[in-house]
């Protein structure tokens, strides 16, 4: 894709460049859904399909089964609908998961390493004629040392257009999805990774609260997968469990992709010490569409669902009974220091009595010469 020309500024042009996106991400979505997809923009219309062939008639996508070092040969039907001849370039690329879970490829201009690479159409353009239509063979040549499991992309027909008036040149691109699972030991694994847990309590010390768990799940196998999931929650000792309800599952992720999931779970007892976990069971689809689940997967994490008002409420009492015994314990060491101050004060009492009364009557000793 050439480099558009700027000639607003540089807000501008960054909107410009961010609508263009939007755009190319649209038509491509449209171009990998069920059955022949159409691209129109006033007098330019044109559709792509399956070609009916030995794989099928009226195919939804490409989908195969091939052993490394293994070769196919498909044909995509391109028809042009429009008024005018029509020009497309014809190229593959790697698939990948939007934020928004839906397929997209790769643009022209970044690097493949797994369909992208191995389909090969056999003309990189190609020309159609109002009203006609035109199949482009191409074939997939899966390398000999290809890793076992599932890839995704798709084939693509290209058609950029000037828009002189906004500087930027439009990229419109309409395909098809290839599937491909490379045969070899099949892993379909899912992993639950940096799962947390948030709760929110009310004012009420004794009302339920809302709690919050957060997790990605990662295909670390070599299988596309999707999962059903699950959430629950529960208190010390699993008393006090709550259950999240339905949750959505993710999308289908390649090998390798990993999914941001965020559960809300609500009426959560504040049990203090708060242990969530969280439940995939990997959903593994054939060539065929059927589905077959997987072991489920689990991991727990611990936070906390404290009452806080009832925790404040009990620091006040704890404070009331600290300070009652220690004011207890203050009056009674300030009695037996008035106890012991009396005490030696009657003594120092007796003392001074007993001492005045010897002075008054003194008892002289007997002169042993008068004796």
């Amino acid at each position: 894709m050439h480099a558009p020309v700027i000639r607003r500024t540089t807000s501008v042009a960054a909107l410009i460049r961010t609508a263009v996106l939007v755009l190319l991400t649209a038509l491509t979505v449209a171009g990998l859904s069920a059955g022949a997809a159409r691209a129109e923009d006033g007098n330019v219309t044109w559709t792509v399909r399956t070609a009916s062939n030995s794989y099928g008639a009226d195919r939804s996508s490409f989908s195969y089964n091939v052993n490394p070092g293994g070769q196919v040969k498909d044909t995509m039907a391109v028809a042009n609908r429009g008024k005018s001849p029509l020009e497309l370039a014809v190229y593959a690329a790697d698939g990948y998961t939007t934020d928004t879970g839906r397929l997209d490829l790769l643009t022209k201009d970044k690097k493949s390493v797994g369909i992208g690479a191995w389909v090969h159409a056999a003309r990189d353009s190609v020309v159609i004629q109002p009203g006609k239509s035109a199949d482009v063979p191409f074939t997939v040549t899966v390398p000999d040392n290809a890793t076992p499991g599932d890839y995704v992309g798709g084939v693509l027909t290209s058609l950029k257009q000037s828009d002189d008036a906004e500087g930027i040149n439009v990229d419109r691109r309409l395909g098809i999805r290839v599937k491909l699972r490379v045969s070899g030991e099949l892993k379909p694994k899912l992993a639950i990774e940096n799962l947390h847990v948030d709760y929110d309590g009310s004012v009420n010390p004794f009302a339920k609260g809302d709690a919050t768990v957060t997790y990605t799940i990662h295909n670390t196998g070599n299988a596309m997968l999707s999962a059903k999931q699950g959430v629950s929650l529960s208190g010390p000792f699993g008393w006090l469990r709550t259950n999240s309800g339905a949750v959505a599952p993710p999308p289908e992720l390649l090998p390798g992709e990993s999914w941001k999931v965020k559960v809300p779970v609500h009426g959560v007892a504040p049990g203090v010490s708060l242990a969530a976990t969280a439940t995939l069971t990997p959903v593994l689809a054939d060539a065929s569409g059927s589905t077959t689940s997987l072991k489920p997967v689990r991991a727990t994490t611990h936070g906390w669902a404290v009452p806080w008002t009832l925790l404040l409420l009990l620091v006040v009492v704890i404070a009331v009974v600290v300070g009652a015994l220690v004011l207890v314990r203050r009056n009674r060491a300030r009695r037996a220091l008035r106890e012991d101050a009396r005490v030696r004060e009657a003594v120092e009492q007796r003392l001074r009595e007993q001492k005045t009364q010897n002075t008054q009557n003194p008892q002289n000793p007997q002169n042993p010469q008068e004796s």
